[in-house]
């Protein structure tokens, strides 16, 4: 069987994809449920500088028309679930259930899988009299459960002897429980079985390779292989075709319906990209694999939020400026809601904004701050 030949792209085509995957051109989507399902997930982050990240990646590709009480109906309906703080299509939940039935994994288990496994079933009887309390009464907040651990779960981090709290998370990782909703910002959990859809479950080879045909749709293009990420997975495996990006070394995945699409002038004479300016949030998936974004957009760019105010370059929390098929800068600003306000810090320039690019920038802040029904203080 003869290996295809990789397709060969410059940055600039390499870089449109990625922008034309991500839903960002002039042209916006007009439906949130629509719109997660291509993106795959909304990373929830309880950061809200501005607006919480899975409303201002959603506000980014819909525009002001998009109401935060559209994301509560769809959670409240069901149409949307929260899986390990990502917001997904209730009916790609068939895709995890194998995986679930299968906790903590197949073959030959890393020290911490071992390590968990053990310290569940050390602690059998609460988490069976979780299933109970929630089956008599659920949903319920985390307070509101048994804590009858024997042995309770040791770490150097906040969760130390937070024993309902991580055997929660544990039990959600199993299939046995599920976050039902929210009341103010605790969650509500409750039985999976009264959560999740009913579907057929999909064979956990057959669900990891269609998790990443989705992937790769919405990323467009990315690595094989690549670091773990936390959160969601930034890599495809061998799905797509394969790539190299002239001037990026090592080689890359690309989704093939994007190549006939217009990526540049060469390969498609007359036809200009439709891109637009765009305001990002830093989990925005465009940037968020950071490395990425600095082979393809030669963007550099780290979330200062935890670095002391004397050593932060950009702000609290910027968000990165997206200008056709390139990443220019960064949004230093604050909403205040009490005043009413949206502060505009500064806008640092990583390349020299024309008066196109500045004009358009100031049109999405302006947006922004429409959306966010508060008016906008830019600096001088």
């Amino acid at each position: 069987m003869s290996v295809p030949r990789p397709h060969r792209l410059c940055r600039t085509e390499a870089r449109r994809i990625a922008v034309r995957a991500q839903l960002l051109l002039k042209q916006r989507p007009t439906d949130l449920l629509d719109l997660v399902r291509h993106l795959t997930m909304l990373q929830l982050d309880p950061t809200a500088a501005i607006a919480p990240n899975a409303d201002l990646v959603a506000w980014s590709r819909l525009g002001s028309s998009y109401a935060p009480a559209e994301l509560t109906t769809a959670l409240e309906k069901r149409q949307l679930i929260e899986l390990a703080a990502m917001l997904r299509p209730a009916e790609d939940l068939a895709l995890y259930r194998a995986d679930m039935a299968a906790w903590p994994g197949t073959g030959e288990l890393r020290d911490w899988q071992v390590s968990r496994r053990e310290w569940v079933r050390a602690n059998d009887t609460c988490r069976r009299d979780i299933l109970d309390r929630l089956g008599s009464s659920g949903p319920l907040t985390s307070r509101e459960l048994p804590d009858t651990c024997a042995v309770p779960w040791s770490s150097t981090g906040w969760t130390n002897n937070k024993n309902v709290i991580k055997l929660l998370d544990i039990m959600v990782a199993r299939g046995e429980v599920a976050i039902a909703g929210r009341r103010g910002r605790e969650r509500l959990w409750d039985l999976a079985s009264r959560v999740y859809p009913d579907d057929p479950v999909v064979p956990s080879a057959d669900a990891a390779r269609i998790r990443n045909e989705r992937r790769l749709r919405s990323l467009g293009i990315a690595r094989a292989k690549t670091a773990e990420s936390p959160t969601e997975a930034w890599d495809v495996g061998e799905v797509g075709e394969p790539a190299v990006v002239e001037g990026v070394k090592g080689s890359w995945r690309v989704d093939p319906s994007y190549l006939d699409q217009p990526l540049s002038g060469r390969a498609f004479p007359g036809r200009a990209f439709p891109g637009r300016a765009a305001l990002l949030s830093p989990f925005d998936r465009l940037v968020h694999d950071r490395r990425r974004a600095l082979e393809l957009f030669d963007f550099d760019y780290q979330l200062e939020m935890y670095k002391p105010a004397a050593n932060r370059r950009w702000g609290y929390f910027a968000l990165p400026i997206l200008y056709g098929d390139k990443l220019v800068g960064k949004l230093d600003a604050t909403a205040d809601r009490k005043a009413g306000l949206l502060r505009v810090h500064a806008v640092h320039q990583d390349v020299p904004f024309t008066k196109t690019i500045t004009a358009a920038v100031r049109r999405e802040i302006e947006d922004l701050a429409r959306w966010l029904r508060v008016d906008s203080v830019l600096p001088d």
